[in-house]
């Protein structure tokens, strides 16, 4: 409970002591006036106990002084007081996991490296603190996810104007098995708009798949893996995926085949094509554009 609403019930607290006080002090004075006869010693023993009486009703009195002053002084001075966020939120950020396949021929041995997308889950929690970021991934994987949290962090509260310096923001990276190809760069829009959806709070539309960098003034950069990453999103049944407007040229190979006589001569070819018309015609999930966190929260939260 804040400091205010504790000052507030004993300002309340000692209002309702004084009124019962002060009118247990009236009765017993009418009592008085009216010429009630009593006995000597009870007579004296009352005049004792209104004199207590009235001490503890100064008392009440002089502290209740001393609450409102400090329920003033705390008014004209928010920030000795500032507000602890605590809430948390959980999204799905597609990342691009490497095989490495070893491959006998005769005495000759070669790797064979695939890349296929995976979901990592990727977790919040913001608790009473001292305004530390902390990143915890499940298995280990690279140190950049520090850099890439703090950045979340920064413009999160750019966007929000939320003072995050009473919390801690706790990050939880989880993946079924050791990724790679995520080292924290590409979640960094999900990361942000993540902890944005924590301090407002807004519902996050679980439907949107996004990948792509965020910097400090809140831009989204390319990243790699976009093939593999819509392509596990359609699997994992996302309606819309959402990558940087600077991925939007895609480069991709295709094979052509010709027939002379019982051969069979196959040529392959390097296309620069757009990425949104691709993705959507071979793969099957919706594309978007963003280039900003600005459009990507207009995606997440204006879409349920």
């Amino acid at each position: 409970m804040g400091r205010r609403a504790i000052i507030l019930l004993l300002i309340v607290s000692l209002v309702l002591n004084a009124f019962f006080l002060g009118s247990y002090l009236s009765n017993d004075r009418a009592g008085i006036e009216e010429g009630i006869i009593v006995p000597d010693e009870e007579y004296i023993s009352i005049i004792e106990q209104l004199e207590k009486n009235s001490e503890a009703l100064q008392a009440c009195s002089i502290e209740l002084d001393m609450y409102k002053n400090s329920l003033v002084e705390l008014e004209a001075r928010p920030d000795n007081c500032p507000f602890t966020f605590i809430a948390n939120a959980t999204m799905q950020a597609p990342a691009v996991v490497q095989r490495v396949e070893v491959i006998e021929q005769g005495t000759i041995f070669r790797q064979k490296v695939t890349e296929e997308g995976t979901m990592i889950d990727v977790s919040l929690e913001l608790i009473p603190g001292r305004g530390r970021v902390l990143v915890q991934t499940t298995p280990l994987m690279g140190v950049v996810f520090q850099d890439t949290a703090n950045t979340a962090v920064t413009v999160a509260q750019q966007r929000t104007g939320a003072d995050l310096s009473q919390s801690d923001v706790i990050f939880s990276i989880k993946a079924q098995e050791r990724v790679p190809g995520v080292d924290g760069p590409s979640a960094g829009a999900l990361m942000t708009t993540l902890l944005i959806s924590a301090i407002d709070p807004r519902e996050v539309n679980k439907n949107i798949s996004i990948t792509g960098t965020i910097n400090e003034r809140g831009r989204i950069g390319p990243v790699g893996g976009i093939i593999e990453k819509a392509r596990i999103s359609e699997q994992k049944g996302k309606d819309l995926f959402l990558i940087p407007r600077g991925n939007s040229r895609l480069e991709v190979t295709v094979v052509t085949q010709r027939s002379i006589g019982n051969l069979i001569i196959a040529q392959t070819e390097t296309e620069i094509v757009d990425a949104k018309t691709y993705i959507e015609e071979t793969i099957g999930i919706q594309v978007e554009y963003i280039d900003g966190i600005d459009d990507v929260t207009g995606y997440f939260f204006n879409a349920n």
